[in-house]
C-alpha cells in the first residue's frame, strides 16, 4: 500500500498540543513542591543556627583543636597561628538532566581548619621522627587519634634523608618529599633541600565572615606565616577538614 504526505488536520494539532501542555504541566508540578526548590537563604541561616547546628558545629571544631594542640604539645612543633573557616551552604533545585547530588539536600556544613608552626630547620629530621613517635602512640591508643602518622618504611627512610643519613625516599631525582597525607589531615612543611625552595603559603585575611552561614578565625590576628619563619626558621602547615558536619537531607 501506497502513503502519500498530507497536511495534519487542525483538530490533530489541538491534540499534540493539548498533549504537551500536559506534559510540561506533569513536570511543573512536582518543581513546585518544597523538595524540589533550592534552599533559600532565609532557611539556610535559620537552619545554620538551631541548635543542632550549633552542637554539631562545637563538637567538630572541638575535635579539631584538641588535634591541633596535640601537635604543639607532643611535638617540638610550636605553634603560632590558627585558621578557622566554616561555611553552610543550601541544597540546589532538581537536578533533571546534569545530576551532581547538590540537590539531596536542605543545608549542609563544613569546617576547615588551618594550623602554622614554626620549626627549626636544622632539627627537621628529629621533629618528623618526633612527629612519627607521638603518631604511634596515637593510632595504638585509639585509630581516632589526634596524630595519625606512624612510622612505616617511607617515613623511617624520609626522617633518614633530612638526617643526611640516606637517599630521597621517592627516588633519585624526584622533587623533594615536604608532606604526609592520611584522612583528614595533611603535613607539610617547607622545602629546605631544594633550589629554588617551595615555602608553605601565607594565611591571608578574612574576606568572609557572616556567622553563621559563614565564618573565618585568624588566631591571632596579626601574626603572619612569614612572622613564623623568621622567629623559627622554618614553617609546618597542618590542614583538616570535617567536611559535612551538619547536614539536613530533603
Amino acid at each position: 500500500m501506497t502513503k502519500t504526505w498530507a497536511p495534519r488536520t487542525t483538530s490533530g494539532g489541538r491534540g499534540t498540543v493539548r498533549c504537551l501542555l500536559g506534559l510540561l504541566l506533569f513536570l511543573a508540578v512536582p518543581a513546585c513542591s518544597s523538595d524540589h526548590r533550592a534552599t533559600s537563604p532565609e532557611e539556610v541561616r535559620e537552619r545554620a543556627a538551631g541548635p543542632p547546628a550549633q552542637e554539631a558545629r562545637k563538637a567538630a571544631e572541638d575535635y579539631l583543636r584538641t588535634t591541633v594542640r596535640a601537635y604543639d604539645k607532643d611535638t617540638p612543633l610550636v605553634l603560632g597561628l590558627v585558621r578557622v573557616n566554616d561555611r553552610c551552604i543550601g541544597g540546589a533545585a532538581k537536578e533533571w538532566f546534569f545530576q551532581t547530588g547538590d540537590d539531596r539536600y536542605r543545608i549542609r556544613c563544613d569546617l576547615h581548619i588551618t594550623a602554622y608552626y614554626g620549626a627549626d630547620p636544622q632539627q627537621i629530621g628529629d621533629t618528623l621522627d618526633a612527629v612519627l613517635t607521638a603518631g604511634d602512640h596515637d593510632v595504638s591508643a585509639s585509630p581516632s587519634g589526634p596524630i595519625p602518622f606512624g612510622h612505616d618504611d617511607y617515613r623511617g627512610r624520609l626522617v633518614d634523608y633530612y638526617r643526611e643519613h640516606g637517599p630521597n625516599p621517592t627516588g633519585p631525582d624526584t622533587p623533594e618529599p615536604a608532606h604526609l597525607f592520611a584522612p583528614p589531615q595533611t603535613l607539610s612543611w617547607d622545602t629546605l633541600r631544594s633550589s629554588p625552595k617551595t615555602l608553605v603559603n601565607e594565611s591571608g585575611p578574612c574576606t568572609e565572615d557572616d556567622p553563621p552561614v559563614t565564618r573565618c578565625l585568624r588566631e591571632p590576628t596579626s601574626r603572619t606565616v612569614a612572622d613564623l619563619r623568621q622567629q623559627h626558621g622554618m614553617v609546618f602547615e597542618l590542614e583538616m577538614s570535617a567536611s559535612d558536619y551538619y547536614q539536613v537531607l530533603k
